[in-house]
């Protein structure tokens, strides 16, 4: 073989040495737990074989399905990811970028971690080579996801549920040290906005940048939810590529009852060059901490939250637009009315934009503190955990967040204590 035939070769095949390594392993494992059928075709789907590969995927994906998510044996998770390997670098070698791509991505949200380094750098090596061929010869003006002229404070307050902003505001403090952190607030149990803290991330402005979001992640395939909020009836989730996410958000309408949202998803570990945006600030592991997860929220204007608690503590960055929370004491979780069933239980029945007072009397006089959180601002909410003890059921530690911007992106940094 020449040398110029290798590098044709090289530029149409990516690289898995870790399947390499563990696949007879894996494929083993299989065997052990009756996947016979699919061990059968993801043997012909290794030498080339695209049908077989499609029906291995297929096998896997039914594996996946078969009962509740925690259910699922791990074994069927990484067989999921060979899978879609094979898939994948089928596509790759026919210069199919976009369709190998999806099918790259199904693989890291649904598969295992045995092969994720796999995973991380074909998508590397075909968003590489597809940013190659959609590249273009002109610079086109920077669209904004949001303009600053069109966040009209009058709209906003409107916006809001009642009394907000009339109670006690949550402080504010610029350019926070460290153990001023520890000191006056984590040990304290307060929560606090953080301002100017985030002013060196390339996030700042680059996630304001259609054109740039469409360029790194446009081909990616993201989950998302669409629908008022997951407590109501016509809720569901899809997967759709990042441009078409985009495209969803540019036609908004704030009235739609099913808006698109792409929340708590760990966009960062899937997609390497939003996550090389943003740095993880110091105050994640104040008092020794560690950082539990790290997951991004991004959605239209009148996009809300329902009320409800998270297990651990939080610091959420708000990168792009703006958003208001509203905080209640998590001694008052009775008075909120948490819904009784075990997949809803960290959620409110409370509806605060309409309050049922016959149903729900308490409500209307219990106190929070609530805030506005611009672009560039953290907010701390230690202070929601642990207020009751272990095995309380205190959930209302943070509860309804509305996106008041015409779209937000922000995420969470999840905090082991």
């Amino acid at each position: 073989m020449s040398s110029s035939t290798a590098f044709t070769e090289s530029l149409d095949h990516f690289e898995t040495p870790t399947l390499d390594l563990e696949g007879p392993t894996l494929l083993q494992a299989i065997t052990e737990h009756g996947g016979y059928a699919y061990v059968s075709m993801a043997t012909l789907a290794a030498a080339g074989d695209s049908p077989a590969a499609e029906a291995a995927r297929e096998m896997a994906w039914e594996q996946l399905h078969s009962g509740p998510w925690h259910s699922v044996l791990p074994v069927w998770r990484d067989a999921y990811s060979m899978a879609c390997l094979h898939v994948a670098r089928l596509h790759f070698s026919k210069g199919e970028l976009s369709e190998s791509l999806r099918v790259l991505d199904m693989g890291l949200i649904m598969g295992g971690m045995l092969l994720r380094k796999d995973l991380d750098s074909a998508v590397n090596k075909v968003s590489a080579k597809a940013r190659d061929a959609a590249a273009v010869s002109e610079q086109l003006a920077k669209r904004k996801l949001v303009r600053q002229d069109e966040l009209r404070d009058a709209e906003v307050l409107q916006s809001l549920p009642f009394k907000s902003l009339s109670l006690k505001l949550v402080g504010r403090r610029p350019a926070l040290s460290l153990e001023g952190f520890l000191r006056e607030y984590f040990l304290s149990g307060s929560p606090v906005i953080i301002s100017d803290s985030m002013a060196h991330w390339p996030a700042r402005t680059k996630w304001n940048d259609m054109d740039y979001l469409r360029r790194v992640a446009g081909d990616r395939t993201v989950p998302v939810e669409v629908g008022k909020n997951y407590l109501c009836p016509e809720w569901k989730q899809e997967l759709i590529t990042f441009s078409q996410f985009l495209a969803r958000i540019e036609a908004n309408d704030c009235s739609s009852a099913a808006p698109t949202y792409l929340a708590q998803h760990p966009l960062f570990d899937q997609i390497s060059e939003l996550r090389n945006d943003i740095c993880i600030p110091d105050y994640c592991f104040a008092g020794g901490g560690e950082l539990r997860s790290l997951n991004a929220w991004f959605g239209p204007a009148g996009t809300v939250t329902p009320l409800h608690h998270d297990p651990h503590h939080n610091i959420l960055a708000q990168v792009v637009g703006r958003k208001y929370i509203r905080l209640y004491h998590a001694s008052l979780s009775e008075e909120l009315y948490p819904y009784t069933e075990t997949m809803l239980k960290n959620s409110s029945q409370v509806d605060l934009d309409n309050i049922d007072e016959i149903r729900f009397p308490k409500v209307h006089d219990l106190e929070f503190e609530d805030c506005i959180l611009e672009e560039g601002g953290g907010l701390s909410t230690s202070w929601m955990l642990d207020m009751k003890g272990s095995g309380s059921t205190d959930y209302v530690r943070l509860s309804v967040m509305i996106y008041i911007a015409d779209v937000i992106f922000f995420f969470f940094f999840f905090v082991l204590r």
